[in-house]
C-alpha cells in the first residue's frame, strides 16, 4: 500500500462513510493518516469539550459537514443547569478564521447566539444546511440572518429549541431568488409567522420535500401550502382546527387527495377531531407517524387513524392510546420497527395509560420491531420475557416506569429477570435504559450478555457498588454511562479507572461518591476532565472535606484539557 498513489487512496476512503471506520484507517500508517486528513469532509463530535476547535480545523482542513453535541444527555431531564456551557461560537469562529468551507452544521444541546448565526451566514459562502436540536440562546433575528445571507440554503431544521421571538417576519428575509429549500422545520417556534411570506417561499421551492409548521399556521394556510408543494414527503401540521363543514375543510380534503408522495406525518399541535378524516387519505402510504405533540387526538379518533396506516414503520405517540390502541397497532402495522410512547401526564395515571399488555401485543404482532422507548404505569417480568422471546433483535430498549422503583405488580419481585431476558436475547443491543425495582443482579446480566452495549442509563437502581462494577467490567464497548439516584460509591468509581479512557463520558448524580474519590480519579487520569457541578447553594462546597458527598459529577475524555468557559458552579478537578 505504500506505493498506492494518494489519489487512489482518497477515492477508496471516500467510500468509507462510518466515522468510526475512518478513525481506524487513519491509524494504519502515516500515509493513511495524511490521506484521511485531506479527504475527510464529515466529522462527528459527541462532546464539544473533547477536543478544541483549533485541533479540529488543523486535523481536517477540508471539512464540510460538522455534527456537534454539547450538554450531557441528562440535560433533557433538567439535571444540568441552564448556563452550564456548550457554546458553539468558538467553533464557528475557528472555522471562519481558517477558511473552512463549511456547508452543513448539526448541533444538539448547545448555546447558539444570534451573533453566531450571523457569522455562519456570512463566513461560509456555500452554507446549505442548519439543524438545531434542543439548542438555546438565539432568536428569530439570528434566523433572519440565515435566511437573508445563505443563498443556497437547502435545510433549516429547528427541533425542540428555546427560541426568542423578536421578529415575526423572519421568513420574509429569504431573498426572492431563493429556490433551493428542500427541508423547512419551525414547529418549535412559539411566535407568529408571516403567512404571506411563507406561502411565497414554498411556492418558489420546487424541490421542497419536508415541511413542518408551528401552531401559528392555520388550516386554511396549510391547504394553500400543500397545493404549492406537490412533491412533499414529510409533513408536520400546525393548527389543525376548523369547521369540518366549511369550504376551507373541503378544499383541504381535495388538496390532500393529490399529496400522494407524503410518507411521514407529524404535528397536530392543535386539532379539531372532526377534521381528521381529511388526512385518512394519506395514511395508506405513511411509513412514519409522530403524534407525540397531539394530545387532542385520542380514543376512537386515534384508533381510526392508525388502523389505516398499514405500512407504518415508525410510530411516536402519547400513552393515552392505551393498551387497546396498541393492540390495533399490533394488528395493523406489521412492518413496525420503532415505537415511542410518551407520557401525556407524567404525574398522574390516566385510565387509558399503557401497561405491559400493550408492549407484549406489539412484540407479538410486529416481527420487525427492534427499537422502543416506552413510558408506562407498570411492567412485569413475564411480560419482558415474552417481549424478549418475540423480538430477539432489539438495538434500543428504553423503558421508563413512571413510578421508577415499582416492582412487578403481580409477584412484587424486582424486574431483574425480565431485563436480564432482554439483554440475553438481543445480542446486538446498543442502547439501554432501565427503571423499576432493580437489584445488582440486573447489572450482572447486563455485564454478561450486553456485549455490544454503547449507552446505558440507570436511575433509582442497584444495591451496592457491585452493580456498577458488573457493567464497567463486562460491557467492553460502553461509550456513555449515565447514573442518577443510585447507591454506587467510591469503590465502584475507582475500581477500574482505565475503563474511562475507552468511554466518551460518565455522569453520576445523587449517588454515594465523595469529593476525595473524584480528586483521586482526576489525579490518576490526567486525560480526563472530572467536573463537579454544584448548582444548589445547599449542596456541598466544591472546596471542602474529601469525605463530603458530590451531588453531580461529569467525567469525560478530552484532548483539550480543562475547559475555559466553566461557570463558577462547575469546578474541574
Amino acid at each position: 500500500m505504500n506505493y498506492c498513489p494518494e489519489e487512489v487512496l482518497e477515492y477508496v476512503f471516500d467510500s468509507i462513510t462510518s466515522h468510526r471506520d475512518r478513525n481506524s484507517v487513519s491509524l494504519v500508517c502515516k500515509l493513511w493518516y495524511k490521506v484521511e486528513r485531506w479527504s475527510r469532509q464529515r466529522v462527528f463530535i459527541g462532546n464539544c469539550y473533547a477536543i478544541s476547535p483549533e485541533r479540529l480545523v488543523s486535523r481536517f482542513p477540508r471539512l464540510k459537514a460538522l455534527t456537534l453535541k454539547g450538554k450531557p444527555h441528562f440535560a433533557d431531564f433538567n439535571l444540568v443547569p441552564d448556563d452550564w456551557g456548550g457554546h458553539v461560537y468558538p467553533w464557528i469562529e475557528a472555522m471562519a478564521k481558517n477558511n473552512i468551507g463549511l456547508e452543513e452544521l448539526r448541533l444538539k444541546r448547545m448555546v447558539v447566539t444570534d451573533e453566531c448565526l450571523e457569522l455562519i451566514s456570512t463566513a461560509f459562502v456555500n452554507f446549505k444546511s442548519l439543524v438545531l436540536v434542543s439548542c438555546e440562546g438565539f432568536s428569530t433575528d439570528g434566523l433572519a440572518a440565515i435566511a437573508a445571507n445563505c443563498r443556497d440554503l437547502r435545510e433549516l431544521d429547528l427541533q425542540e429549541n428555546d427560541i426568542e421571538d423578536r421578529r415575526g417576519h423572519w421568513l420574509s428575509c429569504f431573498p426572492e431568488n431563493c429556490t433551493s429549500l428542500v427541508s423547512l422545520n419551525f414547529a418549535c417556534l412559539r411566535g407568529e409567522v408571516n403567512l404571506a411570506s411563507l406561502e411565497k417561499l414554498v411556492a418558489r421551492s420546487p424541490n421542497l420535500r419536508s415541511m413542518k409548521l408551528n401552531r401559528a399556521v392555520p388550516l386554511d394556510t396549510l391547504q394553500k401550502l400543500l397545493a404549492k408543494a406537490p412533491k412533499l414527503e414529510d409533513l408536520g401540521t400546525g393548527s389543525y382546527v376548523h369547521d369540518s363543514d366549511s369550504d376551507t375543510y373541503n378544499k383541504l380534503k381535495s388538496t390532500i387527495e393529490k399529496c400522494t408522495s407524503v410518507r411521514s406525518l407529524s404535528g397536530f399541535l392543535e386539532v379539531a377531531p372532526g377534521c381528521l378524516p381529511a388526512i385518512h387519505q394519506l395514511c395508506t402510504n405513511l411509513t412514519s407517524l409522530n403524534l407525540s405533540y397531539a394530545p387532542g387526538i385520542h380514543g376512537n379518533d386515534l384508533i381510526k387513524l392508525i388502523s389505516q396506516c398499514k405500512k407504518l414503520q415508525r410510530l411516536w405517540i402519547l400513552d393515552c392510546i392505551g393498551d387497546k390502541g396498541l393492540g390495533v397497532v399490533a394488528s395493523t402495522c406489521k412492518d413496525l420497527e420503532e415505537l415511542r410512547v410518551f407520557p401525556s401526564d407524567p404525574y398522574g395515571a390516566g385510565n387509558d395509560a399503557v401497561t405491559e399488555v400493550g408492549l407484549v401485543e406489539i412484540s407479538a404482532g410486529c416481527p420487525k420491531f427492534h427499537s422502543v422507548l416506552y413510558f408506562c404505569q407498570q411492567m412485569t417480568n413475564d411480560a419482558l420475557k415474552t417481549v424478549a422471546k418475540n423480538c430477539p433483535n432489539f438495538s434500543r430498549f428504553r423503558l421508563c416506569i413512571l413510578d421508577p422503583t415499582k416492582p412487578d405488580p403481580i409477584t412484587l419481585q424486582p424486574l431483574d429477570e425480565g431485563f436480564g431476558a432482554i439483554v440475553q436475547s438481543s445480542k446486538n443491543i446498543r442502547r439501554l435504559s432501565l427503571s423499576g425495582l432493580l437489584t445488582d443482579l440486573v447489572f450482572q446480566y447486563i455485564g454478561m450478555y450486553a456485549e455490544q452495549l454503547e449507552m446505558l442509563s440507570i436511575a433509582f437502581a442497584g444495591d451496592s457498588d457491585k452493580g456498577m462494577l458488573h457493567v464497567l467490567r463486562g460491557c467492553k464497548k460502553l461509550k456513555k454511562l449515565e447514573i442518577r439516584d443510585s447507591p454506587f460509591g467510591d469503590m465502584a468509581l475507582l475500581a477500574d479507572v482505565g475503563k474511562y479512557e475507552t468511554m466518551r463520558s460518565l455522569w453520576m448524580s445523587s449517588c454515594d461518591i465523595t469529593l476525595g474519590a473524584c480528586k483521586l480519579l482526576a489525579k490518576k487520569m490526567p486525560m480526563l476532565n472530572v467536573e463537579i457541578i454544584n448548582d444548589d447553594e445547599d449542596e456541598m462546597e466544591v472546596v471542602g472535606e474529601d469525605s463530603q458527598k458530590v451531588g453531580k459529577m461529569y467525567l469525560y475524555r478530552t484532548l483539550a484539557g480543562p475547559r475555559k468557559d466553566a461557570p463558577d458552579f462547575v469546578v474541574t478537578l
